[in-house]
């Protein structure tokens, strides 16, 4: 009981703080701070915004069936948890829905075409971290509401619990996707 409990919690201040975090649009410092794609949703449920092409070194591109996934960020914060963010373009014909990324989980159902399926392993420690979720079920992770249209790419994110300290590679695997190993950094 108590283990819930402490995961409730977890899961309601992650929910906050990514409430708080995607209530500041607007304001100054993202002239203070210009970032290579031009949007992302990083909101509880969120969902995904087109983007430009990043610029930027990624540090993982995997492709599969005419989608591509770039991983241009593994960040590690001072809560205890990993933050992963990147972009994924449809090179297929048609719109895509990622209804196969969704969580085989009956929690996470509801969140459909999503990365609510994602998952991080850390090799070396012999552990799976599933993407955390809010107390109503809905997936810290980009929900591609609407599908992603022909040519079209979008910004993307994931939480996950944090892997222990020690650790600094991990592979990302989104299903239907070839596993992208990845670096972790040090947030703040």
């Amino acid at each position: 009981m108590n283990v819930r409990r402490t995961l409730s919690a977890v899961a309601i201040t992650t929910g906050m703080v990514l409430t708080v975090a995607g209530c500041g649009g607007g304001d100054d410092k993202a002239s203070e701070n210009p970032k290579p794609s031009s949007s992302s949703s990083k909101s509880s449920g969120g969902d995904a915004k087109e983007s430009a092409p990043a610029e930027s070194k990624s540090l993982a591109e995997v492709k599969s069936n005419g989608i591509t996934v770039t991983v241009n960020s593994v960040t590690r914060d001072q809560g205890g948890f990993l933050n992963i963010t990147g972009t994924v373009t449809n090179g297929g014909s048609g719109i895509w829905l990622a209804s196969e990324w969704k969580s085989d989980e009956t929690e996470l159902q509801v969140n459909g075409g999503s990365l609510a399926g994602a998952s991080v392993v850390d090799q070396a420690g012999k552990k799976k971290y599933l993407v955390l979720r809010d107390t109503q079920g809905r997936c810290l992770c980009t929900k591609f509401e609407g599908g992603i249209n022909q040519g079209q790419t979008v910004d993307w994110f994931a939480q996950f619990p944090a892997p222990p300290e020690g650790t600094s590679k991990v592979q990302l695997q989104v299903p239907t996707m070839p596993p992208a190993p990845v670096e972790i950094s040090e947030g703040e």
